[in-house]
Formats: structure tokens, sequence, C-alpha cells
């Protein structure tokens, strides 16, 4: 019987249940309709032995095919953090629950509600005696009478080509409980939720530093995600590296990166380059060392979407230099 019924449809049946506990109902439907409406005429003739053929030829599918049950897990199990819950089925296909609209999830990195920082928790390291100013300790390279060391801590070109650096090293500075950055950048950064606050903007950070597991399981689940939709495994891959940078090439991982939002608009998405948060970041983030990260029209250059929330620290006379002669880290570093 198995046999006799079009393989294409086969196909479309166990993609159809990949997709979860709805896409399993109605593929078991499909193929329930499929078996009766071919078995019906045959049911004149020993009924009792062809319905018992018939119930095991779907035992044998349901065993055999991605129709299998999932277990749930929790995420804290899989990285250590309690993030979310997931499911996971034997075969390791990881099924997200509660999935946002799928406009949003491929362009968000999901993070706590929790884990946000706005200018009161930012006011303990507010100096404003302090002048922001562009460390360099070599002279490697000259640019519009600045000079630069690309290999200076606040220049380090982090990216899918230059991943992070073995010997690299940093100290943490807490901005709130578990909310870390690279202590240099935080000073810098409350004068600028300060500046902003002024301007009657209310910033907030949503994700600052993060280890390389919670990386991983960002990098992952988009993976999982991609893969659950039909895509090939390198198709997957390509597609997760272009929203979520591939772990151990991002800058979040040696805090000097930051994902800005406000208090009126939460979301990681392209929505925010509209907001008046959006538009005063663009415009002003240079001016305390901060640049845009990944721009749009850029994307060729970046390797990565366009990302009006992903702020990253560069020093004030570098993110001038980029602002005003509209530079991406790679180009900047090009150039010296």
């Amino acid at each position: 019987m198995v046999n006799k019924l079009n393989i294409k449809s086969i196909d479309k049946i166990k993609r159809l249940a990949a997709k979860g506990k709805n896409g399993l109902f109605l593929a078991t439907l499909w193929l329930a309709s499929i078996i009766i409406a071919r078995k019906i005429w045959q049911y004149t003739r020993r009924p009792v032995f062809r319905l018992i053929n018939v119930v095991l030829i779907c035992v044998v599918f349901i065993a055999t095919s991605s129709f299998a049950p999932v277990t749930t897990v929790h995420a804290d199990s899989i990285t250590g953090e309690g993030v979310s819950e997931v499911e996971m089925t034997p075969d390791g296909m990881l099924v997200i629950e509660d999935e946002l609209p799928q406009e949003e999830y491929l362009l968000t990195e999901v993070t706590d509600e929790d884990d946000v920082a706005s200018l009161d928790d930012l006011m303990e390291h507010l100096d404003e005696e302090v002048e922001i100013e562009q460390e360099t300790d070599t002279e490697e390279g000259a640019y519009e009478g600045y000079e630069f060391d690309k290999s200076a801590w606040n220049l380090l070109l982090i990216n899918k080509q230059h991943p992070v650096p073995d010997d690299y090293t940093f100290t943490l500075g807490t901005i709130k409980g578990n909310m870390k950055c690279d202590e240099r950048i935080i000073e810098p950064l409350a004068q600028m939720f300060k500046a902003a606050a002024d301007d009657g903007i209310n910033l907030e950070v949503r994700s600052p530093y993060r280890d390389i597991s919670r990386q991983e399981y960002l990098f992952d689940r988009k993976m999982k995600n991609y893969i659950n939709q039909g895509y090939s495994y390198i198709d997957a891959y390509k597609e997760s590296s272009a929203v979520v940078t591939v772990p151990g090439a991002s800058e979040h991982q040696i805090g000097i990166s930051l994902d800005i939002t406000s208090d009126t608009y939460s979301m990681l998405n392209e929505g925010f380059e509209d907001t008046d948060a959006g538009k005063w970041l663009k415009d002003n983030s240079y001016k305390y060392g901060f640049i845009l990260r990944y721009p749009k029209g850029k994307e060729d250059i970046t390797g990565i979407i366009y990302e009006p929330w992903h702020f990253r620290y560069v020093g004030v006379e570098a993110a001038t230099v980029m602002y005003e002669q509209d530079l991406t880290l790679e180009e900047f570093i090009d150039s010296l």
C-alpha cells in the first residue's frame, strides 16, 4: 500500500509533520484520508483482515517517521541559562515553543525582559566632570589629522574572518545585576544615555556582554529554526550567520557591543530606525565613541543584516571619522 502512495505526497506529509504539533495533526489527517480513500473499495472482501493491514501500515509509518513524539526540556539544561521552554525530538531537532512571528523571529536576538538597564542604572557610573576622549597609545596610522592604532582594544576588528583572539583579555564592569560589559565603555555609555535623556529620549541597554555559551545557544536556535523549515544545513548556516553572529566572532563576547532600544520601543528589528531613539542614536552616538555597527546598505561588507539597534564602542575620534565618512569598521580598518 505504501509503495502505491505518491512519493511527493509522502515527502510533503513529512515536512508538514516536522513543523510542530499543529503540523503533525494536519499531516496525520492527510495520511489517513489517503489510506482510507484507497482502501475503501477493497473492503468488499475480507474486511477484517484488510482493516488490520491498514492499521499496521499506519503504526509502522508513524513510528519510523518524524512524527515521533517530542519531549519537553528547559533551555537551562542546554545552556545553563533559564531562557525559554523548548522541545526537542529524539533525533535532535529543536522546536521553539511560542515562536515570534516569522519576520520578527528572523531579525531578533531575544533577551529576557528583566535584562534591561536604563539611565537610572548607569547614574552611579556617570562622572559629568570627565571629558571622554579617544585613547591612543601608539602611532600606527594617521587619518584626517587623527592617529590610530588598529591593534588597540577599541579598534579590534571582530567578524567572521577575524574571530576573537585566543589571548584577548579584558575586565568586565557591571551595568546592572548580571548585565556586564567592558568596564572601559561604561562611562561613555552613561554619558550618552544622559545626553539622550536631556533630549527627551530614554534609552535602554538590552544585550551587552554575552559569553560563548549564550552566543552558541542563540546561533544554534536560529539554525534549528531554519532547518525545521526545510533548509539544508549549509543554507541554514549561511542564513543564520547573517542574523546571529557566529560564536567566537561576536563583539558581544568582548563586551564592547550593546543592543540599545528605548522605553517606548523594545523590539530588536528594523522598526527601531524610525523611532526617536533610533534617529537620535544614529545622529549622536559617535559623539560618545559609539558607531552603528551594521548599517543599511553595507551588508555585503559587514556580512550581517542591517541592525539599527546594535552599537559598538570605538572611541570618539574613530567614531567621528567613521560617521563623517560613512564607513563601517571594516572599511575604516582597511584604510589605516
